[in-house]
């Protein structure tokens, strides 16, 4: 009837092919089907141009890199007669309606086609069937690092593809100019790595269920900047040892001093191993930079225990002293360091003793003769206290265990000799 011929007019499901696909013939032929079905591989080159490499995770361990990928191959259902032998050139809209390769990225995490401000896929043919088909990538996919020698490390990451559905027995994956099918932009650039180099190679993976495919890789070498770890983690660490080596110069008895000396060093060398670590995958072996911490931190940490040594054959020392002395008048004698220890002040001991013993004296004497001599007492102190000022290293020096002696020299020695031996090594 006229009213079913009027709709069929109007079909929207029908949309009339366009003049470009009326050329390649695009509906007399099966897309379905690999070119050359049924007979040899088909042939199809890869080139690659880097954009840029966006980041490095050491915590997800994966990079993330824009690309753009290039495919060659020909299929002869896409001939078509051209006077001048031009090719055609079409967007993404032709792409779902011809064969393409199914070229996918091994391990990658995402990845994306941009499509601002329309999808970035260009597919050229010639009319001798020829096809080049260029897609804009962005992907990350996984890395598998060593972090054994962390910062000073090179790690080593490729980006791999291959074919998801065609084996080798139905396509051939290859570099299309050889190593230099991979280019790279000149002004890629990373905080944290060096690029070394890129290379391009091939290689097969084997799939118990499905057979042989053809893979290419991407490989690329990243050396790590070093200088930021040198300012952020190293140098501190250095500061924090050599602070507390000033312990083994200060007076034996300044308790308070050397004790809080040693826990704000080991405390800030604690806080240091842990902003590290934070920032690093939990990974169940030991990197570089956790040696040279941990064996900075032992260092601090000894330097507490030298002293905890010297108070203790101090303490054992002035012990015997007071036994081989005895009691006078009913008090032991105090070392005039060791009050200066206490109070902060010089005292004679002689003159403390006699203090003692005046005090006694002054119950039986007269009320005025006391308060003369007490008085004598304090110009005396006086100009002890006077003569202080030009006597502290002295009396520091002459009052030094032979311990502090020997860590003077042992501990920095031993530390030049491991800064030696860790960066020869490592280096």
């Amino acid at each position: 009837s006229k009213r079913e011929l009027k709709m069929r007019k109007f079909d929207s499901t029908k949309v009339r092919p366009l003049k470009s696909e009326q050329l390649l013939r695009i509906e007399d032929h099966d897309f379905a089907l690999r070119p050359g079905f049924g007979g040899s591989p088909i042939p199809v080159g890869i080139d690659v141009q880097v954009e840029s490499i966006d980041s490095i995770s050491e915590v997800d361990m994966d990079f993330t890199m824009t690309l753009y990928l290039r495919h060659y191959w020909k299929d002869e259902r896409l001939s078509f007669r051209s006077n001048k032998n031009k090719s055609m050139t079409f967007d993404g809209r032709l792409i779902k309606k011809i064969w393409v390769p199914d070229v996918f990225f091994v391990h990658s995490k995402r990845s994306f086609i941009h499509d601002t401000t329309v999808e970035n896929v260009m597919l050229r043919v010639y009319p001798d069937g020829n096809v080049l088909f260029s897609l804009r990538i962005t992907v990350s996919a996984m890395c598998f690092m060593d972090f054994s020698r962390f910062p000073l490390d090179t790690q080593n990451c490729s980006l791999e593809l291959e074919s998801y559905a065609y084996n080798e027995d139905d396509l051939m994956l290859y570099w299309k100019h050889g190593n230099k099918s991979l280019s790279t932009d000149e002004h890629i650039s990373l905080s944290q790595f060096f690029i070394e180099e890129f290379s391009a190679s091939s290689g097969l993976a084997f799939y118990s269920s499905t057979g042989w495919y053809n893979r290419l890789f991407i490989n690329f070498a990243l050396r790590r900047h070093i200088f930021f770890f040198v300012l952020q983690s190293y140098f501190p660490a250095m500061l924090m040892v050599m602070l507390s080596w000033v312990s083994f110069w200060i007076d034996r008895r300044a308790v308070p001093a050397r004790v809080s000396l040693g826990i704000t060093t080991v405390l800030t060398m604690s806080t240091i191993m842990t902003g590290v670590s934070a920032s690093m995958p939990q990974v169940s072996y030991i990197k570089a930079v956790d040696v040279y911490l941990w064996i900075s931190f032992l260092f601090v940490f000894l330097s507490v225990i030298e002293y905890a040594a010297v108070n203790y054959l101090t303490t054992i020392e002035e012990r015997k002293q007071l036994k081989k002395r005895g009691k006078a008048s009913g008090m032991y004698t105090i070392d005039a360091v060791q009050a200066m220890a206490f109070d902060g002040c010089f005292h004679d001991t002689d003159v403390d003793m006699d203090l003692t013993a005046f005090s006694d004296r002054c119950e039986e004497n007269e009320a005025r003769a006391c308060a003369a001599s007490v008085s004598n007492v304090d110009t005396t102190r006086i100009k002890r206290k006077r003569s202080l000022k030009g006597n502290v290293g002295r009396i520091i020096l002459q009052n030094n265990h032979v311990i502090d002696t020997y860590s003077r020299i042992i501990f920095p020695s031993v530390y030049i000799v491991f800064n030696f031996f860790y960066w020869g090594l490592y280096i």
